[in-house]
């Protein structure tokens, strides 16, 4: 209706439209593509043998049966492949280089470097199959929100993208990168904040800047020299003054958060998500079964990789202690958030590690008991409702965007095939596609 309303304003004001006369210049429909595999699976727990989906400018228009008899304008076919739903990512760096301790690049480094990083970064991520990203925070800080923009305009290939700006720490906390001199000045550290009202200003300072959430460090870290990873960093009221302020603009918070402490008191100040959740305790778990609006998103392939290559990325020996330790306590609080039947996010902490690798996350998680399906799930359609983009994201269906990736055979059988992504489309544009024709 508005193209043809279009249509009848520019016709008029040329007077060249006689009257009665029906416009033909409407906008053509968009070519429609079909494309096939020898299996699916829709992201909701369903597997589907042959998978088909149907795609027309950037969505889904049909898919399974029904998208085999609507007629389509071409046909690519996949073969012996698994189509799935884009993977969603909740926890990446990724203007982060990973072969570069964090606090060491503030002062070897420039916010263009990690621009250019993230450039190369955002382009391996997608091709790695997952074309939606929530990244928690740069070393540089903003560098995340001007990549975001530049792939939402189209000048650069790359996942959709949530950001956080900046991290919202306290001084010595996991945030406080002035692990030298302290005469050094350094941006990251402008935003340190203390109390109510600093946290308050924090929040308003970050979204004011452009970004989507905040991150707030309710815990110390591993791969930092503050406070250490069990020790809850934020009081209550500083962990609610955070939620409240973001709540007002509209947005939510995510919680880094190792310690049981600070895991509980994020819960209580009402956080979207518990990332990491090291240490949850058997009374953090129950709060989070309790809760309908806070959720637990674990990081487990980190917790193997920073003890086997820290020493060669150039972490602190006294870090790669932290994670060994971090790691045995990650996978047992996944081990039993499974056996409670918690819902659970899918997040990687992507930029620790190398970009595109983050589907080795499965592997771990199947390796700690979950179901090769319902860890994909959480990768797809869990992740989409945790980032409150279920209706357009996160499973194959018709009318979401066309984010459609294939694996070779079948990754219910073998979850690492995952590892193996092979063709990606991002809202009905193919960024990877390594197969012939």
């Amino acid at each position: 209706m508005k193209a043809l309303r279009a249509c009848l304003v520019a016709f008029v004001a040329l007077g060249c439209l006689p009257a009665g006369t029906p416009c033909l210049l409407a906008a053509q429909q968009a070519p429609s593509t079909l494309v096939t595999a020898d299996r699916l699976v829709d992201g909701r727990g369903n597997l589907f043998e042959p998978g088909a989906v149907l795609v027309r400018g950037e969505r889904i228009v049909a898919v399974g049966e029904a998208a085999r008899s609507a007629g389509a304008d071409r046909t690519i076919d996949l073969g012996d492949a698994t189509l799935l739903p884009g993977l969603i990512d909740l926890h990446t760096h990724l203007t982060d280089a990973e072969d570069a301790y964090w606090e060491e690049v503030l002062t070897t480094t420039t916010p263009a470097q990690a621009a250019l990083y993230g450039a190369a970064n955002a382009l391996t991520t997608l091709r790695a199959g997952f074309t939606t990203v929530r990244d928690m925070g740069p070393t540089w800080s903003f560098t995340d929100v001007d990549l975001r923009d530049v792939i939402d305009r189209g000048v650069l290939p790359g996942p959709r993208m949530i950001v956080a700006g900046n991290y919202v720490s306290a001084t010595g906390g996991a945030g406080d990168a002035r692990q030298f001199s302290i005469y050094v000045d350094v941006p990251t550290v402008q935003n340190l904040a203390d109390g109510p009202d600093e946290v308050r200003k924090a929040v308003r300072t970050n979204l004011k800047n452009g970004a989507d959430f905040i991150k707030i460090l309710a815990t110390g870290a591993v791969l930092s020299q503050g406070i250490p990873p069990g020790a809850q960093q934020y009081s209550d009221e500083e962990l609610e003054v955070a939620v409240v302020e973001a709540g007002r603009w509209g947005r939510s918070v995510a919680a880094h958060a190792h310690g049981a402490e600070g895991i509980k008191a994020a819960i209580r100040a009402g956080v979207r998500t518990i990332d990491h959740g090291s240490m949850m305790d058997e009374e953090a778990l129950e709060m989070l079964l309790e809760t309908d609006g806070t959720y637990y998103v674990p990081t487990l392939y980190v917790g193997v990789i920073v003890p086997r290559d820290g020493a060669a990325l150039g972490i602190p020996e006294e870090q790669i202690q932290r994670s060994t330790e971090m790691m045995r306590y990650r996978n047992a609080t996944f081990r039993r958030a499974l056996e409670a039947g918690l819902t659970i996010g899918f997040g990687t902490d992507a930029g620790v590690f190398q970009h595109g690798h983050n589907a080795r996350e499965f592997e771990i998680r199947v390796e700690n008991g979950e179901d090769p399906m319902d860890a994909i799930s959480a990768a797809t359609s869990i992740n989409a409702w945790i980032l409150g983009w279920e209706e357009d994201i996160g499973s194959l269906e018709s009318g979401k965007y066309a984010d459609v990736i294939a694996v070779p055979g079948n990754p219910l059988d073998d979850v690492t095939t995952m590892e193996r992504v092979f063709w990606v489309m991002k809202g009905g544009v193919v960024h990877r596609s390594d197969v012939e024709g």
